[in-house]
């Protein structure tokens, strides 16, 4: 299976949402969880390409380009990696997906599940958003292969940030299996 992994924003450019007391910044939770998901994922036998740019579908040519990057390659999945905020209270970790009876609703059941259950193992306040329709997100849209966003915590929320901070590689392994059980079925 071929796995793009896209991992929110970009450092130095767009850094996403920010913890107002660490400064903590999304781009750099994407990354980190990105890269140890695109380890787990070579190590399960998949093939994985993996792209961090501000250009989504091609509204700031001097970057790569995402989408048309996971369209090129022939990723039979697409993931992105993002981190929520609100207003401070909010909470929880939610999947998104294009539409909802596609073959990305079925991936992204299989990740959100692995992910809830892993989320609330470490802490078992943390809220179950659920999956939700997002017709309007370019990487969703604009993919030819199943998508999904995965907004793995509230980057503003005191609580969701000690998971989004110190457990990068649980939230890591718990996305690749979700690829995997998704890549079973």
């Amino acid at each position: 299976m071929k796995v793009f992994i896209n991992p929110g924003h970009m450092p130095g450019v767009d850094s996403g949402a920010v913890n107002p007391n660490s400064g903590l910044k999304e781009c750099d939770v994407a990354l980190a969880v990105g890269k140890l998901v695109e380890y787990y994922l070579k190590n399960a036998g998949c093939e994985v390409m993996r792209l961090q740019s501000d250009n989504l579908n091609g509204e700031t040519p001097v970057y790569p380009n995402v989408c048309k990057t996971a369209n090129d390659w022939g990723a039979d999945i697409f993931v992105s990696l993002h981190c929520n905020a609100f207003d401070g209270y909010a909470r929880g970790v939610e999947t998104l997906v294009f539409k909802f009876g596609s073959e990305a609703e079925r991936l992204a059941a299989c990740v959100h599940k692995q992910l809830v259950d892993t989320e609330q193992s470490v802490d078992p306040y943390i809220l179950d958003r659920g999956l939700k329709e997002r017709p309007n997100l370019s990487v969703l849209r604009n993919t030819d292969m199943p998508a999904i966003l995965i907004e793995m915590g509230f980057i503003d929320n005191d609580h969701d940030v000690v998971l989004l901070e110190d457990k990068q590689d649980t939230l890591a392994k718990a996305i690749a299996r979700g690829v995997t059980d998704y890549a079973n079925s």
